[in-house]
């Protein structure tokens, strides 16, 4: 499978610091882009979803993480609620692109959306306990996807301003435009009025799915 993915962040007005954070593989094994997260804290928010993704990182670099199967990202979501306990807390959304699906897990109130020309839709209907709380109950994403599809990963900040018909919009009027330009379109949309809190968009877009062939 090939993707495109890229993402964008701003802090809320008058806000000191920006407590999203994001990741996109960009080294080791799943190097080309395949591998997303997101995070969005409270509490010393900053460090702990800037934590939180730097430890999802590491893990998917080394291949500690066994992104293809949903019961290594529940393992390693729950593991990390136990161990941020009585502290910050922070959401986690992630996916991982694999053939023709993606498979991710998510707690807290950060969303994934599932967007082409048949509709906007919400792969993280049901929000749950934040990571930190010591009761994170990580569920599962777990989508077929085509080419051109295009799978957002949201911050409340971004998505709350937004209903799925204008995300649809948005993503669906730059189909020819580069990727890159999604996540900040989308972000202008949400800020319009002001931004009332920090607000992240990563947007990965499926190149091509299968296996690509071996040469030689």
């Amino acid at each position: 499978m090939r993707v495109e993915c890229y993402a964008a962040s701003r802090a809320k007005d008058g806000g000191a610091a920006n407590e999203d954070a994001f990741w996109i593989s960009r080294a080791g094994r799943h190097g080309d882009g395949r591998v997303a997260a997101l995070c969005d804290g409270a509490g010393n928010a900053l460090q702990c979803a800037g934590r939180a993704v730097k430890l999802f990182g590491e893990m998917v670099t080394s291949g500690t993480l066994d992104v293809v199967r949903f019961p290594a990202w529940t393992s390693w979501l729950t593991s990390l609620d136990a161990s941020m306990a009585g502290g910050a807390q922070t959401t986690f959304v992630g996916v991982a692109a694999l053939d023709d699906r993606i498979v991710g897990a998510y707690a807290g109130d950060s969303r994934a959306y599932l967007v082409n020309e048949h509709g906007c839709r919400i792969l993280t209907e049901e929000p749950c306990p934040r990571i930190g709380s010591g009761q994170a109950e990580p569920r599962p994403i777990h989508e077929r996807v085509a080419r051109r599809d295009v799978i957002l990963l949201m911050s409340d900040g971004a998505w709350t301003p937004l209903p799925p018909p204008a995300i649809q919009r948005i993503v669906m009027g730059l189909t020819t435009r580069h990727l890159s330009d999604v996540p900040p379109a989308l972000l202008d949309a949400a800020g319009a009025k002001g931004r009332i809190d920090d607000m992240t968009v990563v947007a990965m877009r499926i190149v091509s799915t299968g296996t690509p062939a071996s040469s030689g």
